[in-house]
């Protein structure tokens, strides 16, 4: 049977529009890399435990940060596609000029994003914080919830010293006494608790929103492969948040493998993070604009931002 170029043409553009139903077309996958900024393990580690790195249509290429703020500086490089960040760090790199987008919101529980002191401190409350010296890092949630600490007790930054150091210096810094309190978050709340035996002054609920959110630069969105890809991956995120929870053991021990952490610690730090992804809505954008209004406040947003920008709502979940 002799079949004309017209019709090969036409069946070609069906084959690539069914293709398009339901994820991501093997047309774009041949060319798509997803650059994925991940911290401590966080994403990937659900995802492989998941199994929902099997069979992508799309290549993904890992860069793991310790933080958000180097994280945030390979977003506004352009040296990675997407990346999970916390929503003050967004706040800095939109500030900066990032050319960035959240597309979706991991709610958790706050508790973990907490002010550690040492098990014999004499420090036991935010109001006992004045006069003492604080690490953590510029920008953080450690250091959001640090200001908003002291702001409960009617304190503010001039009443403390701030030392700005990532994580790994800066629990060195209070296991020395170096410094009086480390603000920090998961997983190395739980670390520092379950090896460290630091004890939690002040714990972030009713202080930080509890908002992390997948966010993707402006290039990779207007990509038309790497769009797809992104909306592909977010959902496999979704799912395996899921699984994870379901199978808490299991994931567990994955997750310890990949950071490096006791399996106890790990546990700890997802367990009682109740966590889980939604799109965009309203509520959470106003706790975004109420995050940017506070750090303005406090002198360290330059200029008042408005956030309605900076989201990307098109992007749902299953």
């Amino acid at each position: 049977m002799r079949v004309s170029v017209n019709t090969l043409h036409t069946l070609k553009n069906l084959l690539l529009m069914m293709s398009l139903v339901g994820g991501v077309s093997s047309a774009f996958a041949e060319q798509v890399t997803l650059r994925v900024a991940d911290q401590k393990g966080n994403m990937r580690a659900q995802l492989e435990a998941a199994n929902k790195l099997d069979n992508l249509p799309y290549k993904i290429e890992w860069s793991e940060f310790p933080a958000a703020a180097p994280l945030a500086e390979a977003l506004n490089a352009q040296a990675v596609d997407v990346g999970i960040i916390g929503d003050a760090p967004l706040l800095f790199a939109e500030a900066a000029g990032a050319q960035v987008k959240a597309i979706a919101v991991d709610k958790s529980d706050a508790y973990g994003t907490a002010l550690l002191v040492k098990a014999d401190s004499p420090i036991k409350s935010a109001a006992d914080l004045k006069g003492k010296s604080i690490a953590t890092n510029r920008g953080s949630i450690g250091h959001f919830v640090a200001l908003k600490a002291l702001a409960s007790a009617g304190l503010s930054a001039k009443d403390v010293t701030f030392r700005f150091l990532p994580p790994s210096d800066a629990k060195l810094a209070l296991t020395q006494s170096s410094v009086d309190v480390w603000a920090t978050w998961e997983p190395y709340t739980a670390f520092a608790e379950t090896q460290d035996h630091l004890r939690v002054l002040v714990n972030g609920r009713g202080l930080w929103s509890g908002n992390s959110f997948l966010a993707a630069t402006d290039t990779a969105l207007k990509d038309q492969g790497k769009r797809q890809a992104i909306a592909d991956y977010l959902q496999r995120l979704s799912d395996a948040q899921i699984w994870a929870y379901k199978n808490l053991d299991a994931y567990s021990e994955k997750l310890a493998k990949i950071i490096g952490f006791p399996l106890d610690a790990a546990k700890l730090s997802f367990e009682r993070r109740k966590s889980y992804w939604q799109p965009i809505d309203a509520a959470t954008q106003t706790q975004q604009q109420q995050t940017a209004d506070f750090y303005h406040a406090q002198g360290l947003l330059p200029v008042a931002l408005n956030v309605t920008g900076t989201f990307d709502h098109s992007f749902l979940l299953k």
